[in-house]
């Protein structure tokens, strides 16, 4: 049941509802108040432009309230923020030793969620390290692990440049591959999912710009995903993640122990043009 209501005291019947549905499932009865017919909610995308799109907020699907969105009018980022938040992204590899607040780190989450999926599956898994000491452990298991590789000889020689991490872990307690930062997420998403790597991809990208709009550092950890994915496959299934997940990425955060003070200047974009 998709649970569709409409508050006919507020609904102005203007029909931008059943315009914008995407799966054209909304119609509008002699009595111009949208609905939906019972044999056609299967087809419906749960993508919420109905709720998104009313101006009154007369409408109501799968049981969410309109009053509880946020408005839109007047609580948009001016776009010269936006831009200066896009050009001064940085990846931060120096962390402070201290977690993020927990209601913090769990907004990050949240915000993220709402990022765009292919054909709205919404089925990305947020895996995430939420305290330094847990960090702490994987780190040490995963370190264990690739040295394990190394004295084997069992590094493929695409990824053999692992065993130089290895060596000045052993040697100096420096960590390379997590940064030393406080905080890991992964990424995962169903491998029979229409687009599970991009989906990963773009939850990332949404949970990079807001925590760094929130004063979080974040890094893009290759490093990371690849010891992971390709090489220990064993502590993806000691983190939890499902069997069945293609792994998307992995990012490091935490406070950072440093501040970049303007934007960089990068070479115009590249470009191509439609000659039509």
């Amino acid at each position: 049941m998709l649970d569709f209501i409409v508050d006919m005291q507020h609904c102005t019947r203007c029909g931008l509802c059943v315009s914008d549905c995407p799966a054209r499932i909304i119609t509008l009865p002699e009595d111009g108040y949208p609905k939906i017919p019972r044999d056609r909610e299967s087809s419906c995308y749960r993508c919420q432009h109905c709720l998104a799109i009313c101006p009154p907020g007369a409408v109501s699907i799968l049981g969410l309230n309109p009053r509880d969105s946020r408005l839109l009018a007047g609580n948009l980022p001016e776009p010269q923020r936006l831009e200066t938040l896009i050009k001064g992204r940085r990846s931060f590899r120096r962390y402070r030793d201290e977690n993020l607040p927990a209601e913090l780190l769990q907004q990050l989450l949240e915000v993220a969620w709402h990022a765009p999926t292919g054909i709205n599956s919404r089925q990305v898994l947020f895996t995430v390290v939420d305290d330094k000491e847990k960090l702490a452990v994987l780190r040490a298991e995963v370190l264990d692990g690739l040295g394990r590789l190394v004295r084997d000889n069992a590094l493929p020689e695409k990824l053999a440049f692992y065993a130089d991490f290895v060596r000045v872990w052993e040697e100096k307690g420096q960590d390379i591959i997590f940064r030393k930062a406080p905080h890991l997420l992964i990424a995962t998403a169903p491998q029979q999912v229409a687009t599970p790597q991009q989906d990963c991809l773009i939850a990332l990208s949404y949970f990079e710009l807001y925590a760094q709009a929130n004063g979080v550092g974040t890094v893009w950890n290759g490093l990371v995903k690849w010891a992971l994915s390709d090489l220990l496959p064993e502590a993806c299934r000691r983190l939890g993640i499902p069997a069945d997940h293609q792994f998307g990425y992995a990012i490091s955060f935490g406070w950072p122990g440093h501040r970049y003070a303007r934007t960089v200047q990068h070479r115009p974009p590249l470009i191509n043009r439609f000659a039509g």
